[in-house]
């Protein structure tokens, strides 16, 4: 059975710092891109960052400077570390797997809500 399970969301305020987790489980992380999405209501999700199975990150403009996402072989863990936090990161944020071009299933985490106060 496949897992996703994020952690470390919350309420912070404007230019606080918090640290998401993504616990994998059920797939082959190491063949695996792993990214974070967010998602406010009314809009699109909109990709946030993204990291390789090498290590080579992306980063959207809004986050670029503020977020790190990083990934953990041995715990099958993504993070996201993200500082300078302002109100307008306030969403909803997802985990997403993807095992291109390799072949296989993507897969979603149930979402986190992140909130940041001004």
């Amino acid at each position: 059975q496949v897992q996703l399970v994020e952690s470390g969301g919350g309420l912070v305020q404007a230019g606080g710092s918090l640290t998401l987790s993504c616990a994998t489980s059920g797939i082959e992380f190491s063949l695996n891109r792993m990214a974070w999405y967010r998602q406010t209501p009314g809009k699109e999700r909109e990709l946030v960052a993204r990291i390789t199975i090498t290590g080579i990150t992306d980063y959207s403009e809004s986050v670029k400077g503020r977020f790190t996402i990083s990934r953990d072989g041995a715990k099958k863990t993504v993070y996201l570390q993200m500082n300078s936090l302002k109100p307008e990161d306030t969403a909803v944020y997802y985990c997403y797997a993807d095992p291109s071009p390799y072949g296989g299933s993507r897969y979603w985490g149930q979402g986190i809500q992140v909130t940041v106060s001004s």
